[in-house]
Protein backbone atom coordinates (compact mmCIF):
# COMPACT_ATOMS: atom_id res chain seq x y z
CA UNK A 1 0.00 0.00 0.00
CA UNK A 2 1.17 3.40 -0.98
CA UNK A 3 2.18 5.83 1.76
CA UNK A 4 0.47 9.15 2.81
CA UNK A 5 3.44 12.01 1.74
CA UNK A 6 4.19 13.88 4.83
CA UNK A 7 2.16 17.13 2.52
CA UNK A 8 -0.98 15.13 2.78
CA UNK A 9 -0.27 13.95 6.10
CA UNK A 10 -0.31 17.74 7.08
CA UNK A 11 -3.48 18.74 5.32
CA UNK A 12 -5.26 15.71 6.56
CA UNK A 13 -3.91 17.31 10.21
CA UNK A 14 -4.81 20.67 9.41
CA UNK A 15 -8.38 19.61 8.17
CA UNK A 16 -8.99 17.43 11.46
CA UNK A 17 -8.04 20.28 13.53
CA UNK A 18 -9.76 22.96 11.94
CA UNK A 19 -12.58 20.34 11.95
CA UNK A 20 -12.63 19.89 15.83
CA UNK A 21 -12.72 23.76 16.48
CA UNK A 22 -15.47 24.27 14.26
CA UNK A 23 -17.99 21.77 16.04
CA UNK A 24 -16.63 23.24 19.07
CA UNK A 25 -17.37 26.58 17.96
CA UNK A 26 -21.07 25.84 16.57
CA UNK A 27 -21.74 24.31 20.05
CA UNK A 28 -21.69 27.57 21.70
CA UNK A 29 -23.44 29.40 18.52
CA UNK A 30 -27.10 29.23 20.23
CA UNK A 31 -25.43 30.70 23.51
CA UNK A 32 -23.66 33.74 22.11
CA UNK A 33 -24.33 34.10 17.75
CA UNK A 34 -21.39 33.97 15.51
CA UNK A 35 -19.07 36.00 17.48
CA UNK A 36 -15.76 36.56 18.92
CA UNK A 37 -17.13 35.30 21.95
CA UNK A 38 -18.23 31.76 20.91
CA UNK A 39 -14.79 31.69 18.68
CA UNK A 40 -12.49 32.14 21.42
CA UNK A 41 -14.72 29.87 23.97
CA UNK A 42 -15.11 27.29 21.41
CA UNK A 43 -11.32 27.31 20.68
CA UNK A 44 -10.18 26.77 24.43
CA UNK A 45 -12.94 23.68 24.68
CA UNK A 46 -11.21 22.84 21.81
CA UNK A 47 -8.37 22.39 23.38
CA UNK A 48 -6.29 24.86 20.87
CA UNK A 49 -4.55 28.31 21.76
CA UNK A 50 -5.45 31.01 20.04
CA UNK A 51 -2.60 31.86 18.41
CA UNK A 52 -3.22 27.72 16.88
CA UNK A 53 -6.73 28.55 16.14
CA UNK A 54 -5.30 32.09 14.13
CA UNK A 55 -3.48 30.23 11.77
CA UNK A 56 -6.08 27.70 11.16
CA UNK A 57 -8.76 30.19 11.06
CA UNK A 58 -7.47 33.90 9.73
CA UNK A 59 -10.10 35.32 9.87
CA UNK A 60 -11.57 34.27 13.37
CA UNK A 61 -15.44 33.63 12.94
CA UNK A 62 -15.52 34.62 9.38
CA UNK A 63 -13.53 31.70 8.70
CA UNK A 64 -14.92 29.52 10.59
CA UNK A 65 -18.52 30.54 8.98
CA UNK A 66 -17.02 29.64 5.77
CA UNK A 67 -16.00 26.75 6.84
CA UNK A 68 -19.42 25.59 8.13
CA UNK A 69 -20.48 26.19 4.68
CA UNK A 70 -17.95 23.78 3.05
CA UNK A 71 -18.86 21.55 5.62
CA UNK A 72 -22.44 21.45 4.94
CA UNK A 73 -22.05 21.09 1.24
CA UNK A 74 -19.69 18.32 1.45
CA UNK A 75 -22.41 16.36 3.68
CA UNK A 76 -24.88 17.11 0.94
CA UNK A 77 -22.68 15.40 -1.39
CA UNK A 78 -21.56 12.66 0.70
CA UNK A 79 -25.52 11.66 0.84
CA UNK A 80 -26.11 12.22 -3.15
CA UNK A 81 -22.88 10.07 -3.53
CA UNK A 82 -24.22 7.09 -1.02
CA UNK A 83 -27.43 7.41 -2.51
CA UNK A 84 -27.69 4.22 -5.32
CA UNK A 85 -30.11 5.36 -7.73
CA UNK A 86 -29.10 9.04 -7.50
CA UNK A 87 -27.78 8.43 -10.98
CA UNK A 88 -31.61 7.60 -12.36
CA UNK A 89 -33.51 10.13 -10.66
CA UNK A 90 -34.69 12.95 -12.79
CA UNK A 91 -33.42 16.11 -12.45
CA UNK A 92 -36.45 18.01 -10.45
CA UNK A 93 -35.91 14.71 -8.37
CA UNK A 94 -31.83 15.09 -8.09
CA UNK A 95 -32.24 18.89 -7.00
CA UNK A 96 -35.10 18.02 -4.21
CA UNK A 97 -32.75 15.31 -2.69
CA UNK A 98 -29.67 18.06 -2.87
CA UNK A 99 -31.69 20.45 -0.95
CA UNK A 100 -33.17 17.65 1.81
CA UNK A 101 -29.73 16.17 1.66
CA UNK A 102 -28.05 19.62 2.92
CA UNK A 103 -30.98 20.39 5.45
CA UNK A 104 -31.26 17.37 7.11
CA UNK A 105 -27.57 17.18 7.36
CA UNK A 106 -27.78 20.41 9.14
CA UNK A 107 -30.08 19.71 11.78
CA UNK A 108 -28.24 19.33 14.72
CA UNK A 109 -27.14 22.76 14.04
CA UNK A 110 -30.53 24.28 12.91
CA UNK A 111 -29.86 27.05 15.48
CA UNK A 112 -26.72 27.69 14.01
CA UNK A 113 -28.03 28.06 10.68
CA UNK A 114 -30.27 30.71 11.73
CA UNK A 115 -27.81 33.06 13.42
CA UNK A 116 -25.32 32.78 10.31
CA UNK A 117 -28.67 33.96 8.15
CA UNK A 118 -28.74 36.72 10.32
CA UNK A 119 -24.62 37.17 10.60
CA UNK A 120 -24.87 37.26 6.31
CA UNK A 121 -28.04 39.54 6.42
CA UNK A 122 -25.52 42.69 7.69
CA UNK A 123 -24.63 44.82 5.01
CA UNK A 124 -20.83 44.35 6.02
CA UNK A 125 -21.47 40.34 5.46
CA UNK A 126 -24.15 40.07 2.70
CA UNK A 127 -21.29 40.26 -0.36
CA UNK A 128 -19.85 36.77 1.42
CA UNK A 129 -23.72 35.08 1.58
CA UNK A 130 -24.66 35.88 -2.35
CA UNK A 131 -21.22 33.67 -2.89
CA UNK A 132 -21.98 31.27 -0.57
CA UNK A 133 -25.37 30.83 -2.19
CA UNK A 134 -24.13 30.69 -4.96
CA UNK A 135 -22.07 28.10 -4.42
CA UNK A 136 -24.53 25.76 -3.39
CA UNK A 137 -26.96 26.07 -5.49
CA UNK A 138 -24.26 25.63 -8.21
CA UNK A 139 -22.99 22.87 -6.57
CA UNK A 140 -26.22 21.26 -6.35
CA UNK A 141 -27.09 22.06 -10.41
CA UNK A 142 -23.52 20.30 -11.23
CA UNK A 143 -24.01 17.16 -9.00
CA UNK A 144 -27.44 17.01 -10.80
CA UNK A 145 -26.06 16.89 -14.63
CA UNK A 146 -26.48 20.56 -15.58
CA UNK A 147 -24.73 21.30 -18.38
CA UNK A 148 -25.99 24.58 -19.73
CA UNK A 149 -23.95 27.39 -20.73
CA UNK A 150 -26.19 30.00 -21.93
CA UNK A 151 -29.18 32.06 -19.94
CA UNK A 152 -30.08 28.55 -18.41
CA UNK A 153 -27.35 28.59 -16.40
CA UNK A 154 -27.46 31.64 -14.67
CA UNK A 155 -32.04 31.39 -14.45
CA UNK A 156 -31.27 27.80 -12.92
CA UNK A 157 -29.40 29.10 -10.14
CA UNK A 158 -31.05 32.20 -9.76
CA UNK A 159 -34.43 30.24 -9.10
CA UNK A 160 -32.68 27.60 -6.96
CA UNK A 161 -31.55 30.15 -4.54
CA UNK A 162 -35.08 31.53 -4.00
CA UNK A 163 -36.35 28.41 -3.56
CA UNK A 164 -33.23 27.45 -1.29
CA UNK A 165 -33.45 29.85 1.00
CA UNK A 166 -37.15 30.09 1.33
CA UNK A 167 -37.27 26.24 2.67
CA UNK A 168 -34.87 27.64 4.99
CA UNK A 169 -37.07 29.75 6.49
CA UNK A 170 -39.75 27.24 6.47
CA UNK A 171 -37.69 24.29 7.90
CA UNK A 172 -35.82 26.81 10.43
CA UNK A 173 -39.50 27.04 12.39
CA UNK A 174 -40.60 23.30 11.21
CA UNK A 175 -41.98 21.53 13.86
CA UNK A 176 -44.40 18.78 11.82
CA UNK A 177 -42.45 15.02 12.19
CA UNK A 178 -39.94 14.88 10.24
CA UNK A 179 -39.75 17.98 8.86
CA UNK A 180 -43.28 17.33 6.51
CA UNK A 181 -44.02 20.52 6.06
CA UNK A 182 -40.59 21.67 4.70
CA UNK A 183 -40.11 18.84 2.30
CA UNK A 184 -44.50 19.18 0.87
CA UNK A 185 -43.17 23.10 0.72
CA UNK A 186 -39.83 21.99 -1.16
CA UNK A 187 -41.72 19.46 -3.58
CA UNK A 188 -44.53 22.66 -4.72
CA UNK A 189 -41.79 25.25 -5.44
CA UNK A 190 -38.92 23.08 -6.90
CA UNK A 191 -40.83 22.72 -9.85
CA UNK A 192 -40.49 26.68 -10.33
CA UNK A 193 -36.56 26.00 -11.06
CA UNK A 194 -37.05 23.71 -14.29
CA UNK A 195 -39.61 25.65 -16.30
CA UNK A 196 -36.62 28.40 -17.25
CA UNK A 197 -38.37 28.46 -20.74
CA UNK A 198 -40.13 31.96 -20.37
CA UNK A 199 -37.67 33.69 -18.52
CA UNK A 200 -34.68 32.38 -21.00
CA UNK A 201 -37.23 34.14 -23.73
CA UNK A 202 -37.21 37.01 -21.85
CA UNK A 203 -33.88 37.53 -20.94
CA UNK A 204 -32.31 36.45 -24.40
CA UNK A 205 -31.37 39.59 -25.57
CA UNK A 206 -29.83 40.60 -22.25
CA UNK A 207 -25.72 40.50 -21.92
CA UNK A 208 -24.35 37.73 -19.22
CA UNK A 209 -23.20 40.42 -17.41
CA UNK A 210 -26.70 41.94 -16.92
CA UNK A 211 -27.96 38.89 -15.79
CA UNK A 212 -25.59 38.46 -13.24
CA UNK A 213 -26.34 42.56 -11.76
CA UNK A 214 -30.15 41.07 -11.83
CA UNK A 215 -29.48 37.83 -10.08
CA UNK A 216 -27.23 39.85 -7.03
CA UNK A 217 -30.37 42.49 -6.86
CA UNK A 218 -32.63 39.70 -6.83
CA UNK A 219 -30.67 37.62 -4.06
CA UNK A 220 -30.28 41.23 -1.89
CA UNK A 221 -34.05 41.36 -1.77
CA UNK A 222 -34.47 38.25 -0.63
CA UNK A 223 -32.01 38.01 2.04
Amino acid sequence: MKKKSSRASGIDSRNAQRRKILLSVLAQIPFDGWTEVSFDRGVKLAGFTRGEADLLFPQGERDVIASFGEMADDAMQKRIDDEPGFDRMRVRDKITFAVRARLEALTPYREAVRRMMMWYAMPLHLPLGLKRLYRTVDLMWRTAGDTSTDFNFYTKRMLLAGVLKSTILIWLDDETPNCRASWEFLDRRISEVLKVGKSISLLKEWKPHEVMDMMRKKMRRAA
